[in-house]
């Protein structure tokens, strides 16, 4: 948090606390408008590009959520492809049982919101690169424990049901828009969320865990209903990518490729923001379907944006526009602002203002 210095505020000056220092009331119209536009690309365009879109809301979502975690609660997680792994899983046992995979989607949110529980209760007293570990470790017990079972096809995986005799284009459209609903939620809860008391609590734990636990925080409450939170959003991902990959196989969808990519770009964009996943998701797309065809020059291109971003701009690309624009898309902060605050602030900050 910027803190106001005695040389911003004068004796006399009055306070005002706002969401953010410009009117951002557009910013609801410009985002149902951004939506409905989204809603309406598989009747525009073919099927080739809404088969990239749906992977760009899998990375949207799964990118906003290790940044909720990350962020937001200071809990890195490298272990969130069990969340990925589950949902999709989830999804395939409802199938078999004879019901809809798109009607399954719900069921893959809250079951993963409710293994999530149990599961922090194992990692909830690490810290730092023990935690991290720690949820690698899960992940990865919790696929060889799937693999066990031969009727929801062992090692190998199987074909998800359901979608026999349905036209191929119908289906692609179908599982557009099932991405385009679980990325538009999950943004939604995020924003919501830390508008709220939680979204204050989780930013002073993020400041100082010990100010903020003799502040008489709840740090233990706020980090678990945001790592249930991520596991459930990380399922819903996880239940896109089963139905568009019309399969589900151990070694794809829990693979720790998945958490690679929601830290990319979440790193990218601008950690702590929920404009960051958007602009990181946005970058990794445009690089994977441009250099994807170069093999490894193309991870070693992700590699090296990565480094030039974490040495040149520690808030990530988001952070270099709200740098010298102080613009809040999703406003989830206060200013405290003063007669005498400038337009245009001081680099880090506002000129009499304090953020959070």
């Amino acid at each position: 948090m910027s803190t106001v210095t005695e040389a911003t505020v004068r004796p006399g000056e009055q306070f005002r606390v706002t969401r953010s220092r410009r009117n951002v009331a557009w910013t609801g119209a410009g985002a149902l408008i951004v939506v409905v536009a989204l809603a309406l690309f598989p009747y525009y365009v073919g099927p080739g590009t809404t088969s990239v879109m749906v992977q760009a809301f899998i990375v949207l979502t799964l990118a906003s959520m290790w940044n909720l975690l990350a962020g937001y609660a200071g809990l890195v997680s490298v272990g969130q492809q069990a969340f990925v792994g589950l949902g999709a899983y989830f999804v395939l046992i409802v199938a078999l049982g004879g019901i809809s995979p798109f009607a399954a989607l719900p069921v893959a949110v809250i079951s993963c919101a409710v293994v999530a529980l149990p599961l922090w209760w194992l990692v909830s007293r690490l810290r730092s690169g023990y935690f991290a570990i720690a949820t690698w470790v899960l992940a990865a017990t919790i696929m060889l424990i799937i693999e066990k079972f031969s009727s929801i096809g062992g090692g190998t995986g199987m074909p998800l049901p359901g979608f026999t005799g349905m036209d191929p284009a119908l289906l692609t459209a179908y599982t557009y828009w099932a991405g385009l609903i679980v990325t538009v939620l999950a943004l939604a809860g995020i924003y919501l969320l830390l508008r709220g008391r939680l979204g204050l609590v989780l930013t002073a734990i993020r400041d100082d865990e010990v100010a903020a636990r003799s502040s008489g925080a709840r740090v233990g409450l706020a980090r678990l209903l945001v790592f249930v939170v991520a596991g459930a959003g990380c399922g819903g991902a996880g239940a896109v990518l089963a139905i568009s990959q019309l399969q589900v196989q151990p070694s794809a969808v829990f693979s720790v490729q998945w958490t690679a990519e929601m830290a990319f770009a979440t790193i990218i964009g601008g950690l702590g923001t929920i404009e960051g996943p958007i602009i990181g998701t946005a970058v990794y797309m445009v690089l994977q379907q441009t250099l994807a065809s170069y093999n490894a020059w193309y991870l070693i291109v992700l590699g090296l944006v990565a480094i030039v971003v974490a040495l040149f701009a520690r808030r990530g690309l988001w952070g270099l526009v709200d740098e010298h624009l102080n613009i809040r898309l999703f406003p989830v902060g206060f200013w405290l602002r003063t007669p005498s605050a400038g337009r245009r602030g001081a680099r880090g900050g506002t000129r009499g203002a304090a953020r959070r």
